[in-house]
């Protein structure tokens, strides 16, 4: 007999997963493109959101950050552009090879990157707040599993 939950697609006893990884990547990726959108507003792009949380702990090359974030070296050089005129990063000269540049996260920048992650936590917040004990208890479990997944 199948137990089939009502707000479920899905039978709960019988749950392949090839069909499972579609939905969790498919809730993953639409409520990661929405907090994205939350926090980023008039003051930074997601992409400099990112960007700013990879400075936060250390500077790095341009490359090391095109790398990270699987862009072109032009594309990172823009955004670094963007985030130093508006005074988030900082340049330097990389102390072992002096023709490469560190770029490091100013202490404006930790301040938009903080006040970014508390919008994007108040958004989901609210929305977790409107769900019923159960609902939080089952999000909150599968929140440890996907942090033990993305962890291996």
């Amino acid at each position: 007999m199948t137990d089939t939950n009502k707000d479920s697609p899905h039978p709960t006893d019988d749950i392949q997963p090839d069909v499972l990884a579609i939905d969790l990547r498919t809730a993953v990726m639409r409520t990661s493109r929405r907090l994205r959108i939350e926090a980023s507003g008039d003051v930074l792009t997601p992409g400099q959101y990112t960007v700013l949380a990879h400075l936060r702990s250390g500077s790095q090359t341009l490359r090391q950050l095109a790398e990270r974030e699987h862009v072109q070296a032009p594309s990172m050089t823009r955004i670094v552009n963007s985030l130093t005129e508006k005074g988030f990063a900082s340049r330097s000269a990389d102390p072992v090879d002096g023709r490469q540049v560190q770029v490091g996260i100013t202490p404006a920048g930790e301040e938009v990157l903080d006040e970014a992650r508390s919008q994007r936590t108040a958004w989901l917040a609210q929305r977790v707040a409107g769900l019923s004990e159960e609902e939080r208890l089952t999000l909150s479990r599968a929140a440890h599993i996907l942090q033990e997944l993305s962890a291996r």
